[in-house]
């Protein structure tokens, strides 16, 4: 559970990866981890998702072979937080570095920014290519208002599911509850989709993120909320504590509602909405519905500034409970 010194490793983690991030020198030469743990799934879904087998079969090997990739994430996570506990001043310092890589402050940011930068520089379609990179609708169904308002979605969606959640699990678990985290998200987002192939094997993956994403998520809406109230007054505080509440049942993901809905709440644009995956239009309810409609480019980099302030907040937090601990 919480200790001291996990504490201060992510606190450190935390501002290191804000400061350096993850260099495009290093992951250009040697797989990122997130990389391993992706073509281990590919493997045995690969092997084990057949397309002849009956849709309970699926199922029962998607579970199966979630359960034993989350094991083994878990034991190499505590064999090497053992071998780590052994080599002294050395282990924290390859923790702390082990614990920033897993984070995805600065690198979201980059994304998100370099989304903004296109729409302002390269208009339309410069936009579009930008956010595909980080959305998986369709962007050629995307106005300018939609390449932005995917992106600030972009950004809030992971700042629980980059940052906050990785954060939350390394805090209370070390790197077993870490790389558990980072294992589940990655196979989440590879076979946790709703079309034929993925549907049935993919639903244990996709069940086992809603859980571990539950507390993640709402203390998302709550930091965000705090931030914006941190920039704008109590007053706002409230009002986007309102919205946050009111609006997060409104996605139909039980946990992407809380960071969207208080982001929305925190720019003063309306979210969510109507959008195409794969040529499908999903008539998605807006959040924050009374905010503006129109999103530029100028949107993001309050959203941007909103989830910095966030990060600061959490960093605090975090600092304050390793005082306490």
């Amino acid at each position: 559970m919480l200790e001291a010194s996990s504490l201060a490793i992510l606190l450190i983690a935390l501002i290191l990866d804000r400061l350096i991030g993850d260099p495009d020198w290093l992951w250009s030469r040697v797989p990122h981890p997130v990389v391993w743990f992706g073509k281990l799934i590919d493997l045995f879904e690969r092997n084990f998702n057949n397309e002849e087998s009956s849709g309970s079969a699926r199922a029962r090997a998607g579970f199966l072979i979630t359960f034993l990739l989350v094991a083994f994430a878990v034991v190499v996570g505590r064999w090497l937080d053992l071998l780590l506990g052994w080599t002294g001043i050395a282990g924290l310092v390859i923790e702390t570095l082990v614990v920033m890589v897993l984070l995805a402050q600065k690198s979201l940011v980059v994304h998100v920014r370099a989304v903004q930068t296109a729409l302002r520089e390269e208009g339309l379609e410069g936009g579009r290519n930008a956010v595909s990179q980080i959305v998986g609708r369709d962007p050629e169904t995307l106005d300018d208002s939609g390449v932005a308002r995917a992106s600030i979605e972009s950004l809030a969606e992971n700042a629980s599911d980059g940052v906050i959640a990785p954060a939350f699990w390394y805090a209370l678990f070390g790197l077993p509850g870490l790389f558990a985290y980072k294992l589940i998200n990655t196979a989440d987002s590879m076979i946790g989709h709703r079309n034929e192939r993925y549907l049935a094997f993919g639903r244990a993956a996709a069940k086992l993120d809603d859980a571990v994403n539950w507390i993640p998520a709402r203390l998302s809406g709550i930091l965000i909320a705090i931030a914006d109230g941190s920039r704008r007054g109590l007053k706002r505080a409230r009002r986007t504590f309102a919205v946050t509440f009111r609006d997060a049942r409104l996605h139909r993901s039980p946990n992407a509602g809380w960071p969207e809905s208080a982001m929305a709440a925190a720019t003063g644009v309306a979210l969510g909405g109507p959008r195409s995956y794969g040529g499908e239009i999903t008539d998605d309810p807006y959040l924050n519905v009374a905010g503006r409609h129109f999103v530029s480019e100028k949107d993001i980099g309050v959203a941007i500034a909103v989830f910095w302030r966030s990060m600061t907040i959490l960093a605090v937090l975090v600092a304050i409970l390793a005082i306490l601990m």
